[in-house]
């Protein structure tokens, strides 16, 4: 017989009680109904059977909830604490006490995690999906291009002087294209994963960023978006890797260009001093972004709804590099918009 059943212990604990009773019913009635034997001590009798009845009834409860039920509750306490914590619990005594509730608190913080795991792979499922829709939608534009220019090229069009060497040229545009975006992303996986080392050095965040905005000029100017640099009475130096924070400030700044409004368009670059670190912030005054897509601006591929309206090109890799260099150098980017309004990104740089 299984004792650790509730059944067969309820069993167990009838028989053994019945039996005590049964024994003490009979040596307490030989003893009431001896000849000469009065009430006194009648009720003495009775009165100490009940204690014995209640102690017996007390260590038997006690005895199969400490060995078979408690001990049971204690091992699946046990089991979900390690798994939680990932490290494998001692085998030493756990105290019974209050265990029913603490094991009904570590079930319901289980499940609350569990139900955020799932969300969580959820969440991740979604954006895996989107992610390869994003990645086909990217490398499908190039590769279409370049069959269209190889074929037409083949059909005929590379005996044609007018349009060979013009179809070539698009062909090369189209391989760059692809090219560019297998860099990007190595370039993420390698931020990703550490293995890109940065070679920090101290340089003038200020002169830097004067040649970035200086770079752009043109391209600002054809957008007719005017690039304004707030520069401070002295120079700034941080530690970093100038030929990334390079990188940022370029696709920042180009990102404010590409969607702002032609004719009237700004982007002003600020720097603050926050004791140990340098905060840079580009404000533009352009189409904005909705709340929703805020949080996922840093994301591969991922352009806003807006965004993908515009006629504008893009990879949607530079934002999600930016912020993987940012981090690598163990600082902080965020962003703030409202549609209409513009958009102002910020990331921080320690002081060299």
């Amino acid at each position: 017989m299984k004792f650790h059943e509730p059944g067969n212990l309820a069993f167990l604990n009838a028989i053994i009680i019945t039996a005590v009773f049964s024994l003490l019913f009979l040596i307490s009635a030989e003893i009431i109904l001896s000849p000469g034997f009065n009430r006194f001590f009648i009720f003495l009798i009775l009165f100490i059977n009940a204690l014995i009845i209640f102690f017996i009834t007390w260590f038997i409860f006690k005895f199969t909830l400490t060995k078979f039920i408690y001990s049971k509750i204690r091992l699946v306490y046990k089991s979900i604490h390690a798994v939680k914590t990932g490290k494998k619990e001692k085998t030493g005594a756990l105290s019974e006490k209050n265990i029913i509730d603490r094991v009904q608190a570590e079930v319901d913080n289980w499940e609350a995690e569990k139900q955020q795991e799932l969300e969580h792979l959820r969440k991740m499922e979604q954006y895996r999906r989107e992610f390869i829709g994003n990645v086909s939608h990217e490398l499908k534009t190039p590769l279409f291009n370049i069959q269209g220019y190889v074929s037409t090229l083949v059909d005929g069009g590379l005996e044609d002087p007018a349009i060979n060497m013009e179809y070539l040229k698009r062909t090369e545009k189209s391989i760059e294209r692809l090219v560019r975006i297998l860099e990007d992303l190595d370039e993420i996986s390698q931020l990703e994963t550490k293995q890109l080392k940065l070679n920090i050095t101290r340089f003038d965040l200020v002169a830097l960023t004067r040649e970035v905005v200086e770079m752009l000029d043109m391209k600002a100017g054809k957008h007719e978006i005017k690039l304004m640099m707030n520069e401070p009475d002295k120079t700034i130096l941080v530690e970093g890797d100038k030929d990334k924070i390079r990188q940022v400030l370029t696709n920042i700044i180009d990102n404010s260009i590409r969607y702002g409004i032609q004719g009237q368009g700004r982007t002003k670059i600020t720097f603050f001093d926050m004791d140990e670190n340098i905060l840079t912030e580009i404000t533009d005054n352009g189409i904005g972004i909705n709340t929703p897509d805020l949080s996922r601006v840093f994301e591969r591929f991922y352009r806003t709804d807006r965004g993908r309206a515009t006629t504008k090109k893009g990879k949607g890799l530079g934002l999600a590099i930016v912020k993987h260099i940012v981090e690598a150098h163990g600082q902080t980017i965020n962003v703030r918009s409202a549609v209409g309004v513009g958009t102002t990104f910020g990331f921080t740089l320690k002081k060299a």
